[in-house]
């Protein structure tokens, strides 16, 4: 019994050797090990076994080798069975963690989850059953099967607030509050993130879900209530946060520190944040784009703008976050570049604006009128002429507004003589 347990431990310290300098052979000798049959009462073997599988497990998530891992996850089931609920259910989480991490978009992934799930409830396995179904539920929210998520977050959330797992009852309340962000309700996105928050103060929160929790925050203050002085502390915590622990997804929280600068008409303050230590480290097309955005919202160029979007189409219009405040900043833009346009003259040609500011001749047109509605100038479109038509600001007459405040004021003060009258008698 001892002669085949000495020579796995061999085979795995040669692979373990191997992996810096061949990673193939490496995963042929580990390989051979995890195929090999251990008896249940070989408390070495098993051991060795299990090492074996999670090592392999990372090894291929390493080599980007998504169908290996995934076939490997299948294949180690009936040794799962053999060892203990606690030890089965970190192994599979293990490597279904790995797999869902590799973000290879084989288009296995809920599939292989699901049947994950359907392991866990066959073996009676509750709480590796609602982990998988947490990571279900971000697979579904990265989909946009947004109904899909809620339906299963729903009874998830039931069965957590019963069995009072608090860490993973923040994780599928942040999910929630994701799936409610990207469906456009508010409301109900702010108050599953205030459950999440008030669940998390409760116990330890690893730092990368402490980020996690911060970055939502500040989408969440950046679209509900536009207030992105606050957003961009929430940023910079989920930034710190996630750096910490070297996560990709902290240059996602720096973009968004960038934005939130952007749109506080504080262009000049991103060189300096970029210059930073800590974003030094992150620097690439992402930082290269919000430093691209930043110069054309600073010169006001819509041309600028625009070819920014074009050279980094990936790197802004692939983040629906970041897609959504871009559009109404270049509204803005838009705005202030036809005011100033249409500043010295009381009537001028529409074609002429175009030609100013570069655009198309029915969008200039189409944008005009939309702020004349919103009374950001007051004019009138004269389209059998192709001509603006611009009035002077019209003067408000504000006696009756004083009147009106002169009679409220009086009478205060004659309620407040006939009060003190009323004492005296």
């Amino acid at each position: 019994m001892a002669a085949p347990v000495e020579r796995e431990m061999n085979e795995l310290e040669k692979a373990q050797a191997l992996i810096p300098t061949n990673k193939e052979a490496a995963i042929g000798i580990l390989h051979n090990i995890v195929k090999q049959e251990v008896e249940v009462n070989n408390d070495e073997g098993m051991r060795l076994k299990e090492q074996s599988i999670l090592e392999l497990g990372q090894l291929l998530a390493k080599t980007g080798q998504a169908d290996e891992l995934g076939g490997l996850i299948k294949f180690t089931r009936p040794f799962l069975s053999s060892v203990s609920k606690a030890k089965a259910a970190k192994l599979v989480r293990a490597l279904v963690d790995l797999f869902l991490d590799m973000e290879a978009g084989t288009g296995n992934e809920v599939t292989l989850c699901q049947e994950c799930i359907e392991w866990a409830t066959s073996e009676k396995r509750t709480f590796l059953r609602q982990a998988l179904e947490a990571r279900l539920i971000a697979l579904y929210f990265e989909n946009k099967t947004y109904t899909d998520a809620l339906t299963v977050g729903s009874r998830l959330l039931k069965e957590l607030k019963k069995l009072d797992d608090k860490a993973l009852l923040v994780e599928v309340q942040l999910l929630e509050s994701k799936v409610y962000h990207a469906l456009s309700n508010l409301p109900k996105a702010r108050a599953a993130l205030t459950s999440a928050r008030t669940t998390a103060n409760a116990i330890y929160c690893p730092p990368k879900l402490q980020a996690a929790l911060d970055l939502q925050s500040g989408v969440l203050h950046a679209a509900d209530e536009r207030d992105f002085k606050t957003a961009f502390s929430y940023f910079y915590e989920a930034f710190e946060g996630y750096d910490s622990v070297d996560n990709p997804k902290a240059i996602d929280a720096l973009k968004y520190m960038l934005l939130s600068k952007i749109l506080l008409n504080s262009a000049d303050d991103v060189q300096s944040i970029v210059s930073g230590k800590l974003a030094l480290r992150h620097a690439g097309s992402n930082v290269d784009a919000m430093k691209s955005i930043a110069k054309a919202s600073k010169n006001r160029s819509l041309s600028e703008f625009q070819q920014t979007l074009l050279k980094f189409k990936q790197e802004l219009q692939g983040d629906p976050i970041i897609q959504a405040h871009l559009d109404s900043l270049y509204d803005n833009l838009m705005e202030q570049n036809l005011c100033r346009i249409i500043e010295p003259f009381s009537r001028v040609q529409v074609d002429h604006i175009a030609n100013i500011i570069k655009l198309p001749l029915d969008r200039v047109e189409k944008k005009l009128s939309q702020m004349i509605l919103d009374k950001k100038f007051h004019g009138i479109l004269d389209q059998g002429e192709g001509v603006l038509i611009v009035f002077d600001e019209p003067i408000v007459d504000q006696t009756y507004e004083n009147s009106l405040e002169t009679i409220q004021s009086m009478g205060k003060v004659v309620d407040a003589l006939y009060n003190k009258t009323k004492k005296l008698y």
